[in-house]
């Protein structure tokens, strides 16, 4: 699976993908990711990726141009049509049948929101799918892109040591998993 992260903070993306079962599934080759600025897309001399909202309104909203231009550029280099995912406090809550049938996709792009939010065109004319993690706003959507990313990625077959461990886990059959102990049933003496 080809993973492209667009976000204003790629930075924040480092440890995340380098790190415990993501960083191994990249290791293994069951996945790589490629995270893009986007403001590298403007074509305003000051680097802007956002205005202010038509018609008026508090905050700045992200405008499309940067962000077509980036999925463009981005998709020449996916090997399929990949599906573009856009985090925001609109979008369907994210649920776990969510990310099982993320994974069985070749390619995924993610967006990342800021500020307002997205000029309306970038959902109705980009975006395949708009998810929300929880019914709160954050900074920005990178977290909540990197969940999504996690929960997608342990699916892939091959990411984890026991491939019936995706399958057993909480909400894979809509339930909670019962308690877990590890051995000693006395810890404290």
């Amino acid at each position: 699976m080809k993973i492209d992260i667009l976000s204003l903070f790629p930075e924040m993306f480092d440890g995340v993908l380098q790190s415990s079962i993501i960083g191994k599934a990249a290791e293994k080759g069951a996945v790589s990711f490629r995270v893009t600025n986007f403001r590298d897309f403007t074509t305003n001399k000051h680097n802007k990726v956002d205005d202010y909202p038509f018609g008026g309104g508090a905050g700045m909203v992200l405008m499309p141009q940067p962000l077509f231009d980036a999925v463009d550029a981005v998709c020449s280099k996916q090997c399929a049509k990949p599906r573009i995912i856009l985090t925001s406090p609109q979008g369907k809550p994210f649920k776990q049948r969510d990310a099982e049938l993320l994974s069985k996709e070749s390619g995924l792009i993610f967006i990342c929101g800021h500020y307002e939010g997205f000029d309306e065109r970038i959902p109705q004319h980009l975006a395949t799918d708009e998810y929300s993690i929880g019914d709160f706003v954050m900074t920005g959507g990178e977290l909540a892109a990197m969940a999504m990313i996690d929960s997608v990625v342990r699916l892939l077959p091959g990411v984890l040591g026991n491939d019936t461990s995706a399958v057993t886990d909480s909400f894979s059959t809509g339930l909670l998993e019962h308690p877990h102990y590890t051995r000693r049933p006395i810890f404290e003496e």
